[in-house]
C-alpha cells in the first residue's frame, strides 16, 4: 500500500480536476471482484476527503491500513461537530486525530466544555453557534487553551451571558488573533477593546454584531483594524464615531447595517475617511426614509451598499476592469482572481452582506418586497456559490427564511419563490444539498422544503431530480439533515403529481425508517413530525397507501400515536392513520390499522388531548376506521362512544374541522344499533343537535347523518324530540344547501314519526330517575309537512306528467335523473334499515310512503356504490309485492307511485347481477 499514483490533470471549464492513474497491478480477482483494500494510499485519502467525519470513521474500520490512512493529518485539518453530540467521551476518542487540527466548528456551550479534551494545540480558527448560554468562564478557558487562534467567531445567536471580561481574556490569551466576530454582547467596554488594541497587533477584522453598547472611543484605538462591523448594534454615539473611526489608518470596510445611522453621519464618513472604500448600510431606516439621500449618488468615491442602491454594481466599482455586462460580480471575482488585493475585502463583504440579509429575512420588515425581488434573491444565490462554507450555509438559510410569510399556516411569498426559481436557484440548492458537508445539506434541504410550498417551485424541484435527492438525504444518520429532507418530502407530497415519484424514489421506506430510528431518541421530534406529515399526505393516495403499509408504516404510525407525547407528532400520526383508513373499498389498510395492537386505544385516547388539532385528526381516523364492522365494535369496546360523546359536548366553540370529525365519528359508530343506543344513553343526542344547527355545511351534514342513524332506535328518537331536535332537523330539511343534509334530515324525521316511538312516548323516557310523557302531535305535524315539501322539490312536474302518461323507460329515466342525489349513492343501509323503509310503504301516511319510495330510489339507482347490496336486501325482504301495490294504489300520492315504479325497474335491472 506504499505505492503512489501518478496524476494527470484535465480541465473542466476553468476548474482543474485531478484523476489518479490507477496502478496496473490493481486488477479484479478471480471472481471478478475488485479488492478495495489494495487501492493506492493517495486514492484512499482522496476518497476519505470526500466523506463526512462519521463515514470516514466507518471506512477506517475496514482494515488496519485504512485505519492508519484515516488518521492522516490532511484529513483532520477541519472538523465540524455541530450536528454531533460532542461530550467529553467523544472529544477524547477524537483527540488522537486532532493534533494538526486547524479549523473547528461546534454548536452549544456543552461542546465548548468538551473541546478542550481534543488537545488541538495548533487550532487556528473556531466558529461556534447556538451559544446563547455560553458564559465568560467557558469562553475564557477556550481562549486560554488555544493560544494560536487567529479567528474566533461566536454567533449569530445573542451571547447575553458573555461580557467584556471574556473579550479581555481573549485579547490576553490569543495575541495572534486576526479576526474576532461575536454577537449579542450586552456591553463591550473600553477595557476590553483597549486590551484587543494592546495585545492583538494583527487584529484586522472585528465584528461586534447586535450588541447593546460598544465603546466608540476605545474602538478608535484599534489601529490595525481593516474591517469593522457594528451591524445591529444600538446606543451608538454617531458624532463620536465619525470623529474617531474616520481616522483609523487601515479601515477600508465598515458595516453599519440595521442601525439608526443618519444620512448626515454617512456623508461625514465619506468626506472625512481617507481609506474607507465600502460602507454597508442595509436596512437602516433613517437612510431609506430620506428621499434626498436616496437619490444622491455623490459618495466621494466611496461605495455605499444599501437596499436602495444597486449592490452588485457597487461592488463591481471596486474592480478596475469589470465587464459592463457582468451582473454576478462575486462570481466574476471568484472565477478571475486577478486582483488579489481585493480578496480580503470581497470575502468580508460576502460574509457581512449575507449575515445581514439573514437577519433581515428573520424579522421580515415591511417595505422590502422590491428589494428582495430585484436584488435580494440574486445576492443570496450568488453567495450560495461562495468559497466560504459559512456564507453558503447562511445564504441557504436566508433563502429558506425570506420566502416565508406565515410560519403557522405555511404561507410563502409567491413572487420571492419564483424569483429564486427564475435565477436557477433550484439547481443551485440541489447541488448544495448533494455536498458531503452535512451543514450545507441541511440548510439547502430546508430552503428546498420551504420553497416547495409553491406549486411551481415544487414542479421545478421534481423536474430537476430533487425528489431522489431529498429521499437520499432522508436516509442520513444526521438528525438535522434527515429532518429537513423529510420536511421537503412533506411539502412536495402535497402535490398529487409528486406522490408516486416519491414512492418510486424510495421515499416512503426512508420516511418509515426515520420513525423507527428516531422514535426512541431524544431531540427527534422534528424528524418524527415531518416524516409522519409526509406519510399522511402520501397515504391519501391509494397506491401510495399500500406502499406505506407494506414497509411497516402502520406499525410505525401507531407506535407514534401510542408513545409520543409531542402535539405535532401526535397530530400528523393520527392524520396519517386517518388517510390510511380512508381506502376501505380498494385495499385492506382500514382493517390493518384497526387490527394493529393498541391502535384504536391510542386514537380514542388522543380524542382527549388538550390540543384541538390532535383531537380533530384522531376523531377523523376513528370516523374512517368505523366503516369497517370489526373496527366499529372494537372502537366502542375501547371506550370510543364515551370519548366521542365527550368530544362532541366540548367542541361547540371549536373549529369546524373538529366539529365535523367529532360528529362524523359518532355517525360512523352509530351504524351499529348497539352503539347507537349507547350514544343515546351516554348523552350524545344533545351535542349532535347543537352541531346540526351549525352554519357550516360539512358540520351540519355529518351531524344530520349521525341523528339519522340514532333516530332508528325509538328511544333515541324520543330523546331527539325531547332535546328539541325536531325544529333543528326541520330547519336542515328545508334550508340546507346540501342535498345530502336535507335527505338525511328527512329520513331521520321519517324514522321518528313512523309510529315506533309512540308507545314509549306514552310512558315517557327515563333520564336520571325521572320520567315524563311527551306529546308528539305538534312535532309530528311539523315533521311530516317538511318531509312532504322536501320530497316534492324532486318531483319535476314535466317529468312526472310524462311518467304518469307513459310507462316507457325513457320517461322513468327522466324522473330518476331529476330526483337523483349523487352523494346518496355512498350511503350503505343495513337489512333492518331497508326493512324499515319497506314497512313505510304500508304506512297510512301518504307523506311517509312517498319518502320511503324516494329513499329506496336513491339506494337502488344502477351504478351507485352500494346499489347491488341494497337490491339484494330488498329481494330478500320480498319488497317487490309492496312496491307493486304502492305503484298501483289509487289513493297514493303520484310521487309515491312514480318512485315505486322506478325502484321496481331498478330491481329488474339488477336481477342478473350477483348478490353482495
Amino acid at each position: 500500500m506504499s505505492r503512489r499514483v501518478r496524476r494527470r490533470v484535465v480541465r473542466r471549464g476553468k476548474e482543474k480536476v485531478d484523476f489518479p492513474e490507477i496502478d496496473e497491478n490493481l486488477t479484479l480477482d478471480e471472481k471478478g471482484v475488485l479488492d478495495w483494500t489494495r487501492l493506492p494510499d493517495d486514492t484512499v485519502i482522496q476518497l476519505f476527503s470526500c466523506l463526512n467525519y462519521r463515514d470516514r470513521a466507518s471506512l477506517s474500520s475496514t482494515c488496519r491500513t485504512w485505519r492508519t490512512l484515516g488518521k492522516s493529518p490532511c484529513l483532520w485539518q477541519m472538523l465540524d461537530l455541530r450536528t454531533h453530540k460532542c461530550d467529553a467521551a467523544a472529544a477524547s476518542s477524537l483527540a488522537s486525530r486532532c493534533e494538526n487540527l486547524q479549523k473547528l466548528r461546534f454548536r452549544g456551550p456543552e461542546s465548548a466544555d468538551a473541546i478542550i479534551k481534543l488537545r488541538a494545540g495548533n487550532l487556528r480558527e473556531i466558529s461556534a453557534d447556538g451559544c446563547r448560554k455560553m458564559t465568560d468562564a467557558t469562553l475564557s478557558v477556550l481562549a486560554a487553551r488555544h493560544e494560536a487562534l487567529e479567528c474566533l467567531q461566536i454567533g449569530p445567536d445573542f451571547c447575553e451571558r458573555i461580557s467584556s471580561d471574556a473579550i479581555k481574556a481573549i485579547a490576553i490569551c490569543c495575541p495572534r488573533l486576526q479576526k474576532l466576530r461575536i454577537s449579542g454582547v450586552h456591553d463591550v467596554d473600553a477595557d476590553a477593546i483597549n486590551a484587543l488594541a494592546k495585545h492583538c497587533q494583527n487584529l484586522t477584522d472585528i465584528g461586534f454584531i447586535d450588541c447593546r453598547k460598544v465603546d466608540e472611543t476605545a474602538m478608535g484605538n484599534v489601529k490595525s483594524v481593516r474591517f469593522l462591523s457594528v451591524a445591529g448594534t444600538t446606543n451608538i454615539k454617531w458624532n463620536l464615531v465619525v470623529e474617531l473611526w474616520s481616522k483609523l489608518p487601515h479601515l477600508i470596510g465598515l458595516d453599519v447595517s440595521r442601525t439608526d445611522i443618519s444620512p448626515n453621519t454617512v456623508a461625514r464618513f465619506f468626506s472625512s475617511s481617507f481609506n474607507l472604500k465600502v460602507l454597508c448600510a442595509l436596512n437602516c431606516p433613517a437612510l431609506e426614509e430620506d428621499a434626498t439621500f436616496v437619490s444622491n449618488n455623490n459618495h466621494k468615491g466611496k461605495v455605499l451598499l444599501a437596499v436602495f442602491t444597486d449592490i452588485l454594481k457597487g461592488v463591481a466599482n471596486l474592480f478596475v476592469d469589470t465587464p459592463k455586462t457582468e451582473r454576478n460580480i462575486f462570481q466574476h471575482w471568484r472565477n478571475s482572481k486577478k486582483d488579489k488585493k481585493l480578496d480580503d475585502l470581497l470575502n468580508w463583504l460576502e460574509w457581512m452582506i449575507c449575515s445581514s440579509l439573514l437577519r433581515v429575512s428573520e424579522s421580515n420588515p415591511p417595505g422590502l418586497d422590491n428589494f428582495w425581488l430585484n436584488q435580494g434573491a440574486t445576492l443570496l444565490l450568488s453567495f450560495m456559490q461562495s468559497a466560504q462554507e459559512e456564507v453558503q450555509e447562511r445564504a441557504a438559510t436566508a433563502l429558506a427564511t425570506f420566502v416565508v410569510i406565515d410560519d403557522e399556516n405555511a404561507n410563502i411569498d409567491t413572487g420571492r419563490a419564483e424569483a429564486v426559481m427564475r435565477d436557477n436557484g433550484i439547481r443551485l440548492l440541489l447541488n448544495l444539498a448533494q455536498s458531503w458537508r452535512e451543514g450545507l445539506q441541511s440548510e439547502a434541504a430546508k430552503a428546498i422544503a420551504n420553497l416547495s410550498v409553491n406549486a411551481k417551485v415544487a414542479k421545478a424541484v421534481a423536474e430537476e431530480g430533487g425528489i431522489s435527492i431529498l429521499a437520499d438525504l432522508a436516509r442520513s444518520v444526521n438528525r438535522l439533515v434527515a429532518e429537513e429532507a423529510a420536511g421537503g418530502l412533506w411539502n412536495l407530497s402535497v402535490g398529487e403529481e409528486h406522490k408516486v415519484a416519491i414512492t418510486e424514489a424510495g421515499g416512503v421506506k426512508a420516511l418509515v425508517d426515520l420513525i423507527f430510528k428516531w422514535s426512541m431518541s431524544t431531540g427527534g421530534e422534528g424528524v418524527l413530525e415531518r416524516a409522519a406529515g409526509a406519510l399522511a399526505n402520501l397515504a391519501a393516495d391509494d397506491k401510495c397507501s399500500i406502499e406505506v403499509a407494506s414497509v411497516g408504516g402502520v406499525h410505525a404510525l401507531v407506535m407514534l400515536a401510542r408513545c409520543c407525547k409531542v402535539e405535532g407528532v401526535q397530530e400528523q400520526a393520527a392524520r396519517a392513520l386517518a388517510n390510511l383508513a380512508a381506502h376501505g373499498d380498494s385495499n385492506s389498510n382500514n382493517a390493518a390499522v384497526g387490527q394493529e395492537a393498541g391502535a384504536l386505544d391510542a386514537l380514542v385516547q388522543l380524542t382527549r388531548s388538550p390540543h384541538d388539532g390532535v383531537k380533530q385528526e384522531a376523531a377523523g381516523a376513528l370516523w374512517n376506521l368505523s366503516f369497517d364492522d370489526r373496527n366499529r365494535e372494537a372502537i366502542a369496546a375501547a371506550g370510543g362512544v364515551e370519548a366521542l360523546v365527550a368530544l362532541a359536548h366540548s367542541c361547540s366553540n371549536a373549529s369546524h374541522g373538529l366539529q365535523e370529525r367529532a360528529a362524523g365519528a359518532l355517525w360512523g359508530l352509530s351504524v351499529s344499533e348497539a352503539n347507537s343506543i349507547a350514544i343515546g344513553r351516554e348523552g350524545g343526542v344533545a351535542p349532535l343537535i347543537t352541531l346540526a344547527q351549525s352554519d357550516a355545511e360539512d358540520v351540519h351534514e355529518t351531524a344530520a347523518g349521525a341523528l339519522w342513524n340514532l333516530a332508528f332506535n325509538p328511544g333515541n328518537a324520543l330523546r331527539i324530540v325531547d332535546e328539541g331536535g325536531v325544529p333543528a332537523l326541520v330547519h336542515l330539511c328545508s334550508s340546507s344547501v346540501s342535498k345530502m343534509t336535507r335527505f338525511m334530515s328527512a329520513l331521520a324525521l321519517a324514522y321518528m314519526f313512523d309510529g315506533r316511538m309512540d308507545e314509549i312516548a306514552l310512558v315517557g323516557t327515563s333520564t336520571e330517575g325521572s320520567s315524563k310523557s311527551i306529546n308528539l302531535d305538534g312535532p309530528r305535524k311539523m315533521a311530516l309537512k317538511n318531509i312532504e315539501a322536501f320530497v316534492l322539490t324532486f318531483a319535476d312536474p314535466q317529468a312526472f306528467s310524462a311518467a304518469a302518461a307513459s310507462s316507457a323507460p325513457a320517461a322513468l329515466s327522466q324522473v330518476t335523473e331529476s330526483a337523483r342525489i349523487q352523494e346518496a349513492g355512498h350511503l350503505r343501509c343495513s337489512g333492518a334499515e331497508i326493512g324499515r323503509f319497506v314497512a313505510m310503504l304500508r304506512n297510512p301516511s301518504p307523506t311517509l310512503k312517498s319518502c320511503a319510495a324516494f329513499a329506496l330510489l336513491q339506494f337502488t339507482i344502477p351504478g351507485g356504490r352500494h346499489a347491488a347490496h341494497h337490491v339484494n336486501l330488498l329481494q330478500i325482504a320480498g319488497a317487490q309485492r309492496l312496491l307493486r301495490v304502492a305503484a298501483a294504489a289509487a289513493g297514493a300520492p303520484l310521487e309515491a307511485k312514480i318512485f315505486a315504479r322506478i325502484v321496481l325497474r331498478n330491481l329488474e335491472q339488477h336481477k342478473t347481477e350477483p348478490h353482495v
